[in-house]
């Protein structure tokens, strides 16, 4: 008998909300290593470093953290929900989420419709692409 693999950082109790924390923390590490990445690059072009270079650094790696892992979340939010409606857990589900979710982003940061929708179909695209990317990867692909 094989027991379930348990990679988190941490428990919360609940499967749902360990796949959130899980999705957040992986993100918003991406999301601050970029800013720093950026950051980083910029500072080396122009040839000198200021503390205010640095609190600006640090200002921006909080903030790309934060939006990343909140991406993240609504994602893995989105997907649960959809599983729990729909009742099964395929494609569909993780392409939808993803449309939703680059929506849902797109409208906070007060875009237009049409860009909005763009974002939707980017996204959704996204989610599934990395999918099917991952199942091919794992030899998991289903007819």
């Amino acid at each position: 008998m094989s027991r379930p693999k348990n990679d988190r950082a941490i428990d919360l109790g609940s499967p749902l909300l360990n796949d959130i924390a899980d999705a957040f923390l992986k993100s918003a590490t991406i999301g601050v290593t970029k800013a720093a990445a950026e950051d980083t690059y910029y500072a080396v072009k122009r040839g000198s470093v200021s503390s205010q270079d640095f609190e600006y650094t640090l200002k921006n790696m909080c903030k790309e953290g934060a939006y990343y892992g909140t991406v993240a979340g609504v994602f893995v939010t989105t997907e649960y929900g959809l599983e729990s409606v729909r009742g099964r857990r395929d494609w569909k589900n993780t392409m939808i989420a993803g449309a939703m979710t680059g929506a849902v982003m797109s409208a906070v940061n007060k875009n237009n419709k049409d860009k909005i929708m763009v974002d939707a179909m980017v996204a959704g695209t996204i989610a599934g692409a990395a999918l099917f990317l991952r199942n091919w990867a794992t030899g998991s692909l289903r007819k």
